[in-house]
């Protein structure tokens, strides 16, 4: 991984369709951490993905160009990136305090979750459900160890936090 550090590269899983592309910008026994790259120039977001069932890591002369395009517009990661991924609580704890609005998603892509923490604890973690009108919608318990992905500081998401706060208006 060391190699890869803040470099564009993708992510395969064995048991997920879904790659993740993005600048590595840190990772942990458990945990990667990314600055989203979800198509063609843009950067959007980060991603942290639970470090389990990747088949393979890689990069290649799409990524470089991709990569070289992205520098050149001047968009950069940097020190103020990092986001301390070193076990579940202590991503949740930054992601609550620091963004208040997450999403999370488990094995399947078919469905992924937006909301604020409620609680958290070894057995479950609750989050205030945030629909696609920008309306929290209440509550929803997870796993913590079926969680193995967490977006936060995308457009989509800030978004609905814009309208969320129109609504309390």
């Amino acid at each position: 991984m060391e190699q890869y550090l803040r470099q564009l590269i993708s992510i395969e899983f064995t048991d997920k369709k879904e790659v993740y592309t993005g600048f590595l910008i840190d990772y942990s026994d458990d945990w990667i951490l990314l600055r989203n790259n979800p198509v063609d120039f843009i950067l959007d977001g980060f991603v942290i993905i639970k470090n389990k069932n990747i088949e393979r890591i890689y990069r290649d002369s799409d990524h470089e160009f991709t990569e070289k395009v992205i520098r050149l517009k001047g968009l950069k990661t940097n020190a103020k990136d990092i986001i301390p991924i070193k076990d579940f609580n202590s991503i949740i704890s930054f992601l609550d305090k620091k963004y208040g609005v997450f999403q999370i998603a488990k094995k399947s892509a078919k469905s992924a979750y937006l909301g604020k923490l409620i609680k958290l604890n070894d057995e479950e973690l609750i989050i205030d459900f945030l629909d696609t009108k920008g309306q929290f919608g209440g509550e929803l318990s997870f796993n913590p160890e079926k969680i193995r992905v967490f977006e936060f500081d995308t457009d989509y998401i800030n978004s609905l936090k814009l309208v969320a706060l129109d609504h309390k208006k």
